[in-house]
């Protein structure tokens, strides 16, 4: 269904429809993940949830490997309509049961629904954009996308805190609610008719591999619970962690794990990316209103920066096109990220002016904005039709277990260092995930004639008892 008109740019008639629904999508997500953000701090001290505070933000990461997986296979036998409905109407019900929760436990099972349509949501859209714009037009579109977290940066913390201080944190959640109407009713008519297209090479169901994603979100969620389980939570820890890993391995590239140059270190760099970035960002909100008496009004804002910058730095990655190398971009943005968290950590630890820790923030939120459009162009420039699912699935995958994997991990730091400053011990961890990201940056370049280099992609096998021996 690609057009090969590119110079009608993401805008033009043949791709506007598309551009304005899947736009609205991720400006859907964007509020409400800066929202919740926001006001979880809040939420966890309303509902005495201080102990499943990593896990409200760890789970929805969890079960989205599983709509990632599903939504990926869906949509490579059938196309991506019927996988972004569904995952819409998931992610409404994830909502309501978050929003009507009286307790954390209840908020924390509305936020595993959620993200589960939510990571499907990612997945199919992601197949759209391969399916209907064309490759010289992938850039633009996820400068789009990233640029779609620009009004929601700007209103979504601050109205989140507004919110939650003069009515209910309840009224974040279901007012998000009220734009999945029209954000779907936008994306509708450019996914109409997707679906009667029969594939050229059916793809089967793949039940081994949603297996092995149902069995990698178990494992976080085992480690983000370990810690409650007296003299035998660090044994549990270790294992969940191990079954979280061999668990991911058949759900992306060969050679992710062993960061392969080319596709498989793009996966790789993804998930650590997000662990780093999404790993510290979770407590800096809680750091500014716990030690700095930040109103959750004012401590969104410091969100709103950063996603500002992000958006600002994908923009500026869009226009410069071939003349800023990807691999550069990488590693200049996850060099950005490394200094944002080292600042942020020094700030915990030292007891610096706060605007030490929100300036350095910033500067994240710039590097995110450079590294994240180049990856997702870099899996798409290496997938072929019969595999966009499959790698789109996987980069998803890599991003959201990678960010859950460090959420767990934070969270039983933060705890184990109660007596002392938990806040700097996060930040510590998260430092140094993201000094193996800037290590492993340069090896998304494949070398010069290799298969990587040519776009090969890891097929999808045609036997979906196949992914049980996955190499």
């Amino acid at each position: 269904m690609t057009t090969d008109t590119p110079t009608a740019g993401i805008l033009g008639r043949p791709y506007l429809l598309a551009t304005v629904g899947a736009c609205a999508l991720v400006f859907l997500s964007a509020f409400e993940s800066l929202a919740v953000t926001t006001i979880m701090p809040l939420v966890s001290r309303d509902l005495d949830g201080a102990a499943l505070y990593a896990l409200a933000f760890a789970g929805p990461l969890a079960t989205g490997v599983m709509g990632m997986v599903g939504a990926g296979n869906w949509s490579d036998r059938r196309g991506p309509a019927a996988p972004l409905y569904s995952s819409v109407a998931l992610f409404v019900l994830g909502l309501l049961i978050a929003g009507t929760a009286g307790s954390m436990e209840i908020l924390v099972v509305g936020r595993l629904v959620q993200g589960l349509g939510g990571g499907a949501m990612t997945v199919a859209l992601y197949v759209l954009v391969a399916r209907v714009y064309p490759p010289a037009l992938h850039p633009k579109i996820f400068a789009a996308f990233a640029a779609s977290w620009v009004v929601p940066s700007l209103v979504g913390p601050f109205a989140a805190g507004v919110v939650a201080q003069l009515s209910s944190w309840h009224w974040v959640f279901l007012g998000v609610v009220g734009l999945v109407v029209p954000a779907l009713l936008m994306v509708v008519p450019a996914v109409r008719g997707m679906d009667s297209e029969p594939p050229a090479d059916p793809v089967p169901w793949a039940f081994g591999r949603m297996g092995w994603a149902a069995l990698a979100a178990v494992a976080v969620l085992g480690l983000n619970l370990s810690g409650e389980v007296p003299g035998v939570g660090g044994v549990i820890a270790a294992v969940a962690l191990v079954l979280a890993l061999v668990a991911l391995r058949p759900l992306v590239p060969q050679g992710t794990l062993t960061a392969r140059r080319g596709l498989p270190s793009v996966i790789l760099v993804r998930g650590l990316a997000s662990a780093a970035f999404f790993g510290a960002e979770v407590y800096l909100p809680y750091l500014l209103t716990e030690r700095y008496a930040f109103t959750p009004t004012f401590a969104g804002l410091t969100l709103t920066g950063a996603a500002l910058a992000w958006a600002g730095a994908s923009a500026i990655q869009g226009r410069l096109g071939s003349r800023l190398a990807d691999d550069l971009a990488i590693k200049i943005g996850a060099s950005l990220v490394l200094i944002a968290i080292l600042s942020t950590l020094a700030t915990a630890a030292f007891a610096l002016p706060a605007a030490v820790a929100i300036g350095g923030w910033i500067l994240a939120g710039g590097g995110m904005g450079l590294m994240y459009p180049r990856l997702s162009v870099m899996t798409l420039a290496l997938s072929t039709p019969e595999n966009q699912g499959f790698n789109s699935a996987a980069m998803s995958i890599s991003d959201s277990l990678g960010g859950a994997l460090s959420l767990a991990a934070t969270g039983l730091v933060f705890a184990a260092f109660t007596t002392t400053n938990s806040f700097a011990g996060v930040f510590a961890l998260t430092a140094v995930i993201a000094v193996v990201g800037v290590v492993m940056a340069p090896r998304v370049a494949a070398r010069p004639g290799s298969s990587d280099a040519r776009g090969a992609a890891d097929p999808q096998p045609a036997d979906p008892q196949a992914e049980l021996t996955r190499p």
